[in-house]
């Protein structure tokens, strides 16, 4: 039976909205589809015209770079474009082929973006890390059903910044738009990021070796740059988590100490990092068991009178293992919650051994931990009596892990109703903060020393704390400011209503919490420049 070709028109627009065939030089030389749809031109209309000019400029470097260098039977794509303006910004699916007898005709095929728009980044951008991570997610997770098998690409261009330095600012811009279109033409439906430092990484339909991946991209980026590219291998068969965090672990490798293994996979990635994984967890949890740390205390004081109000109780790990490191390996393996209850136990033991009743401690618990709710269980417990809750205060930290608001929520209701007082730190630190504040109905909030340092530095603090010390004081919430070494920021603290402060102003951390320093002894430079390392103070002071 002769084969019908309105059948294969039929079959190529059962995935397709438009098809384009064009020249050599990206002239249309055939188009059948929905073209006024698309690109507001009938398809008719379309033959002589220019590929690129269908497209939004700042995307036409992509299409540029997805149609260089086929080769005979090899498809690239799908690559998420934006229309002409004429097409009111409308997003498509791009993808092209050369068929070996038809050279050097390209054939390629169009289809709106569902919704005929997709939420994207800026124009001419690659997506930055979280939006990488969040876009690949996503096609593994459609690739478990139907999608084509995917491979992440590793690629650095070694010599980019030496280039970008010779170039004038219109010539690095438009640097940055090739590049962005090569790569994003390396990937599949847009999945391109760049991780800094030269190296950047792309989800693409597995196939070509990586040699044609650098070919592609010293054709299209020119000499001056040195390619090198690796794939790895994307297993789909297991849970969408379990190969997200063998992605997440494998860019951080690459980050850090440059390309995989030669011939490793994905998979093969993981099993790697979850042996290291274990052992580390399992380190953590014998010291942690053992009560292989110290707790040392740092005053917080009343700035009405100058009185400590309580203590902070800080992390000390012995051998000189750093809290910083320590405490961050502990909440990425997301085993924190073993610390925050050992830390809370000795902070109860040291209330109980108060016979005066008076003293007052503050312990961190991560917000990982704060929506357990055998935590919760376990603090109420190893606390019994009223006076002792009254004592102890609760200071959240690392907000951005709370998973749950709500269950958070309800968990801090628990508590206060246990008797217990709940703080929130590093308010102001992030977008996201008065979020927090508006769902977490706390008692304190710790105003983050970002603020406070700007404060030393002349800048805009002064302003925006008390903005943030009104709102507390409308919401019934103190407020602690920390980081505090001077007495000219103490006055202004002062003048702008804040409740408390902490700082080595009023003593380094101590091995007992005994009263502040007359003058607090000043820390080494080595000391001072750690403690500003983010999130370093939030276990040790």
């Amino acid at each position: 039976m002769a084969a019908n070709p309105y059948r294969f028109l039929g079959l190529a627009f059962a995935t397709a909205d438009l098809l384009v065939e064009v020249d050599d030089r990206a002239r249309v030389t055939f188009a059948a589809g929905a073209g006024a749809k698309l690109v507001g031109v009938d398809a008719a209309g379309l033959v002589g015209q220019s590929l690129l000019e269908l497209f939004a400029e700042a995307d036409r470097p992509t299409v540029e770079a997805l149609l260089a260098g086929l080769t005979d039977g090899e498809r690239r794509g799908l690559a998420e474009v934006e229309l002409s303006s004429r097409a009111e910004g409308r997003v498509a699916s791009l993808s092209a082929f050369r068929l070996p007898q038809n050279a050097p005709r390209l054939s390629c095929a169009l289809t709106l973006a569902e919704g005929g728009k997709a939420k994207r980044r800026g124009k001419g951008k690659l997506f930055d890390r979280a939006e990488f991570e969040s876009i690949a997610r996503a096609l593994i997770d459609t690739a478990k059903d139907s999608g084509p098998e995917l491979e992440l690409g590793l690629i650095e261009l070694a010599g980019l910044q030496h280039q970008k330095q010779l170039l004038s600012v219109g010539e690095g811009a438009a640097l940055d738009l090739r590049l962005a279109g090569a790569l994003k033409a390396e990937s599949y439906a847009d999945a391109a990021a760049d991780l800094g430092d030269e190296r950047f990484a792309v989800v693409r339909r597995k196939g070509d070796a990586p040699d044609a991946i650098v070919r592609r991209l010293t054709q299209l980026l020119g000499p001056a740059l040195t390619p090198t590219a690796h794939t790895l291998p994307v297993d789909v068969s297991g849970s969408v988590g379990r190969v997200m965090r063998a992605l997440k672990f494998t860019l951080d490798a690459y980050i850090a100490d440059g390309a995989p293994p030669s011939g490793a996979s994905l998979s093969e990635v993981l099993k790697a990092s979850v042996h290291q994984t274990v052992a580390d967890a399992s380190a953590f949890g014998a010291v942690v068991d053992a009560r292989q740390f110290k707790l040392v205390f740092q005053p917080v004081v009343s700035l009405a009178d100058g009185e400590v109000r309580h203590y902070e109780t800080l992390v000390r790990f012995k051998d000189g293992q750093s809290p910083f490191a320590m405490i961050r390996m502990a909440e990425e393996l997301d085993v924190i919650e073993d610390l925050d209850r050992a830390v809370a136990d000795e902070a109860v033991k040291r209330l109980c051994a108060d016979k005066s009743g008076r003293l007052k401690l503050a312990v961190n618990v991560s917000g990982r931990t704060i929506v357990s709710p055998g935590f919760i269980e376990s603090l109420i417990a190893m606390a019994p009596s009223a006076s002792t809750r009254r004592r102890l205060i609760v200071e959240i930290t690392e907000s951005a892990a709370i998973g749950d608001l709500k269950l958070a929520q309800r968990h801090i209701e628990t508590l206060q109703a246990a008797g217990f007082q709940l703080c929130l730190d590093d308010f102001g630190a992030g977008a996201a903060s008065f979020a927090y504040l508006r769902a977490l109905k706390v008692d304190i909030v710790k105003i983050d020393g970002s603020y406070v340092r700007e404060l030393a530095a002349a800048g805009r603090g002064d302003t925006m704390i008390r903005h943030l010390v009104n709102l507390c004081r409308e919401l019934k919430v103190e407020t602690v400011a920390e980081m505090v070494e001077t007495k000219e920021v103490e006055d202004i603290l002062r003048r702008a209503g804040v409740d408390y402060a902490q700082g080595w102003l009023y003593g380094v951390p101590q091995s007992e919490p005994s009263p502040r320093l007359a003058a607090a002894p000043s820390p080494s430079a080595a000391v001072r420049a750690a403690a500003r390392r983010p999130g370093v103070k939030e276990r040790w002071g």
